[in-house]
């Protein structure tokens, strides 16, 4: 298990070789590949008593890899994708190398300041004021999840089955996942009516925040959405803001998706009013083309999260623990993984312009997609993109609709996916990947017409 200097440059490069391999095949590998390959029962296989070959393993390994949707290419336009940027692939190998323990700062403290630095900058994307923090996550949900809890801890000082949160029929699912997690009961989540932009109603939710209070209960959290999942919309963020402070409840912002638009001008125009939110989630993993399990929670008053999180046990006594914040105090996890090199190494080796022009781009791309689906008499498109997703369906109804998704996919030119608006099945089409460039949204969009026809 502590393999001489040879085997490790031998499994190096063998496991550098394979990655080399799938980056370079992303170019024109099938957007899909669903088909089980020889051998698949070894994929379920325990593992041996004995030892085995590295090359046997990632040959298999690959042709496990390889039976997948291609979320990692540049024709994946399903849900949102996740680029996976190489420069966070050397990120998360440089820290799993290292293997320091980050959950206080006692035991690795410039690497907790690596950490906070990007947080810090996060927090001056959104003009957050200077007590502002937060902390990185293995997603959103695990995020929404420390701040409903903070919120909660904040606002009703602790669980009340009267305390009541607002959403709409378009916010995340891991809105009601967290609060049933935290002890909450369906019916403390209301549910607010949407304009016929599908952006909540912010009247509709001053009127049901009123009546909710007459009728006894305690709202405290209100959830704007800078981005949903279905179709990119950012709802009314500025109105709803200025509720929240009316009524005093915690806004949240949902920015999973959508939030990393911070860093373009159009995407600041669209946000308007997330400054001033209690908490802000973002997912990295999302829009600014990091790897699966990297999100961020982001909070007005870092004080307020410490105070619902914060933990001690005598075990850890020999840790220093008033140097500066601990990400332990500020979320569930005590042990968790150097994520924050993730993001800072890409961040400082491309610089954030790059990424800045690799969003503008993707906005770009979004507005050509819409004209061009709109212009197809064979679809209805039934709204005008805020940020990135474009949903269609087919005017002769969803049994129509559900058979031209699914030839789009069965080319496995691209991969689209759908979701369901006013109950009709509807298909949605997201340009974010930054392998995905002009030519790819071409091709789909060619790909779309004829499925459509």
């Amino acid at each position: 298990m502590e393999p001489d200097r040879q085997t490790r440059h031998e499994w190096t490069a063998a496991t550098t070789a394979f990655v080399e391999d799938f980056v370079a095949g992303l170019a024109t590998a099938p957007a899909s590949d669903l088909e089980p390959r020889a051998g698949q029962d070894t994929f379920g296989a325990p593992p041996p008593e004995g030892p085995g070959r590295l090359g046997d393993l990632l040959d298999r390994f690959g042709d496990a890899a390889h039976q997948a949707i291609e979320t990692a290419g540049p024709r994946y336009f399903a849900y949102f994708p996740a680029g996976g940027l190489y420069s966070s692939v050397l990120a998360e190998t440089l820290a799993q190398t290292v293997n320091r323990f980050t959950g206080v700062q006692g035991p690795a403290p410039a690497l907790v300041a690596l950490e906070q630095s990007v947080l810090r900058w996060l927090c001056d994307l959104f003009a957050l004021p200077g007590g502002a923090g937060g902390l990185f996550t293995s997603g959103a949900s695990v995020a929404t999840l420390a701040a409903l809890h903070a919120a909660r801890e904040d606002r009703l000082d602790g669980p009340d089955p009267l305390g009541t949160i607002y959403v709409t029929e378009h916010t995340h699912y891991c809105v009601a996942k967290a609060a049933r997690i935290a002890g909450c009961t369906a019916d403390q989540v209301r549910v607010v009516p949407v304009d016929a932009e599908l952006r909540m109603d912010a009247a509709a939710a001053a009127d049901l925040v009123a009546r909710d209070r007459a009728a006894g209960r305690r709202p405290f959290f209100l959830v704007g959405t800078a981005g949903s999942t279905s179709t990119g919309t950012v709802d009314p963020l500025t109105a709803l803001a200025d509720l929240a402070r009316r009524e005093n409840l915690w806004f949240h912002v949902d920015g999973a998706y959508g939030g990393a638009f911070q860093l373009t001008e159009r995407g600041r125009r669209l946000l308007r009013g997330a400054e001033h939110a209690d908490s802000i989630t973002l997912d990295p993993h999302k829009s600014l083309f990091l790897p699966f399990g990297t999100g961020v929670l982001l909070v007005r008053d870092e004080r307020r999260l410490r105070a619902a999180h914060a933990a001690d046990g005598d075990y850890l006594q020999d840790l220093a623990r008033d140097t500066g914040p601990d990400f332990a105090d500020l979320g569930p996890e005590l042990t968790r993984g150097f994520r924050g090199l993730r993001l800072w190494l890409p961040l400082h080796l491309h610089g954030v312009d790059a990424f800045r022009r690799e969003l503008d781009e993707k906005l770009d791309l979004s507005e050509l997609a819409h004209r061009e689906l709109s212009a197809d008499p064979n679809l209805v498109v039934p709204l005008k993109p805020d940020l990135t997703v474009s949903v269609f369906h087919s005017p002769d109804g969803d049994a129509a609709t559900e058979l031209m998704l699914m030839r789009i996919n069965a080319t496995r030119r691209v991969y689209l996916s759908s979701t369901r608006l006013a109950g009709r099945h509807t298909v949605r089409m997201c340009v974010l990947s930054h392998r995905t460039h002009r030519p790819h949204v071409e091709e789909a969009l060619a790909v779309i017409r004829a499925a459509a026809r």
